[in-house]
């Protein structure tokens, strides 16, 4: 599949998750306030890579899309969690995100923490809506939480505060901090499709495998881009890994060997497809490439 076919696949599938955020907080008694500072950073936009794996690897596995959605949608709302309170003064303290300003800039730092708890704990609530077989539900649910919790996101997020400002280090710890931070929602968004879709053993492994090369490989472009990104199309500050003294694979590895690292991820992700014919499994082919080379 080329780039052009890939990437309208991806839009059409974004439409379906922009749908379901748009209306996954409309049906509750959230105060207004909460509401608002929620809504503000969901539907801010963004590449919604999460929603989409889960939706094509269950997709792969001869699952309906539609059913699907719920679950797929709430892994966006945990990775905007994760943004909020990443912007936080007492993270990394960004004051813009996605082109506008942070939300604890524009609600203040209490509001802030408030909606990304809001977010998180929602997730959830949607996750376990899905009209899907309680025991995949179950089982998909379980490994979300495993992958945003202290063994997965934020554990590899408090190794990034221990790290920072530490100099050089071994690579081998850099790429397991990322494997939690970054990597472990990636991974578990294919791997929660595959088990939502009901897939054997030999799939859920190819899930795992592909989820996990495709985390690193997202992150060391997230670093390369922080180095020569076009902020207007980032929509967030150039340079701020190295204004926080942030351990990254361009200082630990230098570009070139940061890319060269990013396209064996590629390469990795692609040989965890193998025996998979179909076009889900080239879109995901593409998909990795983009996610490497993108610059945005």
């Amino acid at each position: 599949m080329d780039q052009q076919t890939m990437k309208q696949t991806l839009e059409i599938r974004k439409r379906g998750v922009e749908r379901t955020l748009g209306s996954c907080l409309e049906h509750t008694s959230i105060p207004d306030s909460l509401r608002e500072a929620m809504e503000y950073s969901l539907l801010a936009g963004g590449k919604r890579i999460r929603p989409v794996l889960c939706l094509t690897w269950a997709r792969l596995f001869g699952a309906c899309e539609e059913p699907v959605l719920p679950f797929a949608a709430s892994l966006e709302l945990i990775h905007t969690y994760s943004l909020i309170h990443d912007d936080l003064p007492a993270m990394d303290d960004d004051a813009t995100r996605r082109g506008q300003p942070s939300n604890h800039v524009r609600f203040g730092e209490a509001q802030a923490i408030l909606a990304g708890d809001g977010l998180l704990t929602h997730a959830f609530s949607m996750m376990l809506s899905v009209p899907l077989q309680a025991e995949r539900v179950l089982a998909a649910a379980s490994e979300v939480a495993r992958a945003a919790g202290p063994a997965g996101m934020v554990g590899g997020q408090v190794m990034d505060m221990a790290l920072t400002g530490l100099g050089v280090t071994e690579v081998e710890t850099l790429k397991r901090m990322h494997s939690m931070k970054t990597g472990a929602m990636l991974r578990v968004s294919c791997l929660s499709g595959a088990l939502l879709a009901g897939a054997g053993s030999a799939g859920l492994e190819k899930a795992k495998r592909f989820g996990a090369a495709l985390g690193l490989a997202f992150q060391v472009a997230d670093d390369i881009l922080d180095v020569i990104g076009d902020e207007q199309k980032m929509g967030k500050p150039v340079g701020s890994d190295t204004k926080h003294s942030k351990l990254t694979y361009p200082a630990l590895l230098g570009l070139e060997r940061s890319r060269r690292l990013g396209d064996s991820m590629v390469q990795e992700s692609k040989e965890a497809l193998s025996g998979l014919q179909s076009e889900e499994a080239d879109f995901l082919t593409a998909l990795a490439k983009y996610v490497m080379h993108r610059t945005e």
